[in-house]
């Protein structure tokens, strides 16, 4: 059994720590997730630099967290909530 809902990748997916990324790496990680992502902020328009300090803050407050598929050999960003505990 693995750790992850059905929703989440399972083959051999590991946890990346942000915080050892280096900035660039990081930046090229969240703009391409939020590019990924089309996330729909309702009636409010966001600038792609804002939408990317909002998900850097979800890394930040640990609600959501950076997997590495080894296998896909892919970054992917998924909401804590969506994990299985």
């Amino acid at each position: 059994m693995n750790d992850f809902n059905d929703d989440a990748p399972d083959h051999g997916v590991i946890e990346v720590p942000w915080q050892q990324l280096s900035p660039e790496a990081l930046d090229g990680i969240l703009g391409e997730f939020v590019l990924r992502e089309g996330t729909d902020y309702g009636d409010y328009e966001f600038s792609f630099e804002d939408k990317k300090q909002q998900v850097l803050a979800q890394l930040r407050d640990k609600t959501a967290k950076l997997l590495f598929d080894p296998i896909e050999n892919s970054c992917h960003i998924e909401l804590t909530g969506r994990l299985a505990r």
